[in-house]
């Protein structure tokens, strides 16, 4: 009998624990985080940007999903970079990935509502908790402007695979950033 309570009680156990963890899209804490990892990109003679990685736990885990858990990958431009020149750049990952001509219309469509010019010094912030995610900006007066959300997992994963994955174009910028470096 008492097993029949404890079976009755789960549920209710499951949802109070569930409500009473923090949001991830409240959580404003990510710049708390540990650093994962860190990595520069350069072109020739030209610095583009400074990124780091953070998470909760200050690891990154290693899977066959790219987002395992909760991160946040920030990117300090070096250059001024157009709208433009970041929607060409993410399609042309997404080609090296290996992604579907069709879902690259749609996603560079959904980012094109996101995304904007960045100047030298501008920070560009994905925070996600795995599944879907948010952009932040912070201009020259470091105030933070929310820009969108991802909803979709996939497009969430394929986002942050132009860094993470084992396929990206840039191996030693991902070993760099997931602290193997």
């Amino acid at each position: 009998m008492k097993w029949l309570r404890v079976l009755w009680l789960l549920p209710l156990i499951q949802s109070v624990a569930m409500a009473s963890s923090p949001n991830w899209q409240d959580n404003t804490k990510w710049e708390n985080w540990p650093t994962v990892g860190k990595a520069d990109l350069s072109w020739l003679f030209f610095n583009i940007y400074k990124s780091e990685l953070k998470s909760p736990t200050g690891q990154y885990l290693e899977s066959n999903d790219v987002t395992p858990h909760p991160m946040a990958l920030s990117i300090i431009y070096q250059q001024d970079i157009t709208k433009e020149q970041l929607i060409n750049a993410t399609q042309e990952q997404w080609i090296n990935l290996g992604y579907s001509q069709e879902l690259q219309d749609q996603w560079l469509l959904e980012l094109d509502s996101i995304y904007k010019s960045v100047k030298k010094g501008e920070r560009l912030v994905y925070v996600t908790d795995g599944t879907a995610g948010e952009f932040r900006f912070f201009g020259e007066n470091s105030k933070e402007i929310k820009l969108g959300e991802i909803d979709s997992e996939q497009l969430n994963d394929a986002f942050l695979s132009i860094w993470l994955s084992p396929s990206t174009e840039y191996p030693k910028h991902r070993a760099g950033l997931i602290g193997m470096k």
